[in-house]
C-alpha cells in the first residue's frame, strides 16, 4: 500500500512538471516513453544451460581443495564456564 502511495505522488509530481511544457514536447516526450516501454518488454531469457559447465583449470582437484582449506578462518572463541 506505501508502495502505491509512492507512486502515486511520483506521478503527481511529474505531472506537475509536465503541465508547463507545450503540446509538441508533450507529445515528444509521450512517443519516447513508449519506445522505452517496448523495448523493457523484450527482456532476453537466459537459459539456465548456460549457467552449467565444466571449470576450466590447470589446477588439480586436490589442489583447488587444499587451497579452500587453507583459506579457511576461523574467528570463533569458546568461553570456559
Amino acid at each position: 500500500m506505501v508502495n502505491a502511495v509512492q507512486n502515486f505522488s511520483l506521478a503527481d509530481y511529474y505531472l506537475g512538471l509536465l503541465n508547463n511544457l507545450n503540446a509538441e514536447s508533450k507529445l515528444d516526450l509521450i512517443s519516447k516513453l513508449s519506445l522505452s516501454l517496448k523495448k523493457s518488454e523484450r527482456v532476453e531469457e537466459i537459459s539456465l544451460r548456460s549457467l552449467f559447465g565444466a571449470l576450466k583449470t590447470e589446477e588439480t582437484a586436490e589442489e583447488i581443495i587444499a587451497e579452500l582449506r587453507a583459506a579457511r578462518t576461523f574467528n570463533r572463541q569458546i568461553e570456559e564456564l
